[in-house]
């Protein structure tokens, strides 16, 4: 029976992520991951087949839309769609591989099967050669999600399906009817939009990106419908299902939707299959979700859980922070995380990303505050990259000026908002943000002109 100081049930972000730090912690470490291929559903089958996606989709359309604008003449554009899951598929593989090589190097033992806790420090293993048990003093659960679902939805995984099969389609829909308007499917969608496919996205609010900030989200699903998105906001979907032809979705007080396909995006549940978490008492919240404490401990002593089977949102950067305070927590005594400072992106174009509270959230807590915002329109880098939608407004607070809230919408906002996160790491005001140098011309500078606009001072606006 073999004995480890720490094991960690899966290899996702937040799993490998942890099993490294406790490897580097001097901690004998032992990963336990179901799938063949390590880095769980962000490389698998998430985050990064999703961005390639997008970035070919996004050159396939500027190739067809406005290469011309930049005195490039093409006689044609054509898409090879195999070609372009070649791309994908070969940089999924490429990073797999490179997890397993991170494990081999930090010298953690990986399993590959099925674990289930069946007692405290104790994980039986179902892998290929049999029933295996392991020992370990910590134990950490970071077994990540899976897409949920709605009544009345029936998921073939052919014509109604997840983001696993809408990352995989052999053929451009003609019809793709997006349940969500959530990041996941506003990413999806734009990937078969640019691609050639009608896109009909249908939202139980009345509004898109649930959690954005609402002004900007607005703002967005104008120049999303400018694209040719059709939203359907405000209904309730009832059912869909596959037909002989194709696929149809149902809303309660609208006519039946005939379609190609239909991708179900209405959020994640936490992947607790099987694990034994019930039968050993964990004590769950009414969404199925682990409970912890704030040093990510539950409620049997030695066992830890991360990422998105606790509370707070599913990002696979958060569930990577939360792997490294847990297992610095086991060792030092000392783990830290700062919930306010996780940004959040949507690789949309242009792209959406939010870092702290909203300005809807400051409103109903009561907290007082002072905006300022800047146009991309009104910036020199902006207009040479042709990309001049959106902007950038920061929330600071009204006595103390210190950055409550970034949220930006425009080109590669998910590149920008790391200067937010840092900003708002160090308690920094707005006044701070801009006294900071910013090289001329680049994007960034929209990030220091908004900051100036709280203070009511913007230069070039």
């Amino acid at each position: 029976m073999p004995d480890f100081d720490l094991i960690v049930i899966g290899a996702g972000p937040g799993g490998y992520v942890a099993a490294i730090r406790a490897a580097q912690l001097g901690l004998k470490t032992a990963c336990i991951e179901k799938e063949v291929v390590l880095g769980g559903t962000c490389l698998r089958v998430g985050c990064i087949p999703s961005k390639a996606l997008l970035e070919s989709s996004e050159l396939f359309h500027e190739a067809k839309t406005k290469f011309s604008v930049h005195g490039i003449k093409l006689p044609s554009v054509e898409l090879d769609l195999a070609a372009m899951l070649k791309r994908k598929y070969q940089i999924v593989l490429n990073l797999t591989k490179g997890v397993e090589g991170l494990l081999k190097k930090n010298n953690i033992t990986r399993f590959h099967g099925h674990a289930r806790l069946t007692a405290p420090g104790q994980v039986e293993m179902d892998g290929k050669e049999g029933k295996t048990t392991l020992q370990a003093k910590h134990i950490i659960i970071a077994t990540g999600s899976k897409p949920a679902s709605l009544p009345g939805v029936e998921i073939d995984r052919e014509r109604v399906g997840t983001s696993t099969e809408a990352l995989s389609f052999a053929e451009v829909p003609k019809h793709l009817v997006v349940i969500g308007a959530g990041f996941i499917g506003l990413e999806l969608g734009s990937v078969w939009l640019r691609l050639g496919a009608k896109v009909t996205v249908i939202e139980y609010l009345n509004r898109i990106l649930p959690g954005m900030d609402s002004e900007l989200a607005a703002e967005a699903q104008k120049l999303f419908e400018r694209q040719g998105f059709a939203f359907r906001l405000g209904k309730k979907v009832t059912a869909a299902r596959a037909t002989p032809s194709g696929a149809v979705v149902e809303c309660e007080g609208d006519a039946p939707i005939e379609c190609d396909r239909v991708l179900m995006s209405v959020g994640r549940v936490p992947n607790t299959d099987d694990l034994g978490v019930k039968e050993l008492g964990l004590r769950l919240d009414k969404r199925g979700r682990i409970e912890v404490d704030p040093h990510f401990a539950t409620s049997i002593p030695g066992l830890y859980a991360i990422g998105d089977v606790i509370a707070g949102p599913m990002l696979a950067h958060k569930a990577e922070e939360e792997g490294i305070a847990c297992v610095e927590q086991i060792v030092t005594g000392h783990g830290h995380i700062d919930y306010n400072t996780i940004p959040g992106v949507c690789y949309t174009n242009p792209e959406i990303a939010s870092v702290g509270l909203t300005e809807d959230q400051l409103t109903e807590q009561g907290i007082p505050y002072k905006k300022g915002s800047f146009p991309f329109r009104a910036n020199a880098r902006a207009q040479s990259l042709g990309h001049v939608d959106g902007r950038v407004k920061i929330l600071a607070h009204e006595k103390t000026d210190r950055i409550l809230g970034v949220h930006i919408l425009g080109p590669r906002a998910g590149e920008l908002i790391a200067e937010a996160v840092a900003a708002m790491s160090f308690g920094a005001s707005s006044e701070d943000l801009a006294r900071t140098c910013h090289a001329h011309p680049t994007l960034p500078e929209v990030m220091k002109e908004a900051a100036l606009a709280v203070s009511g001072r913007a230069i070039h606006f």
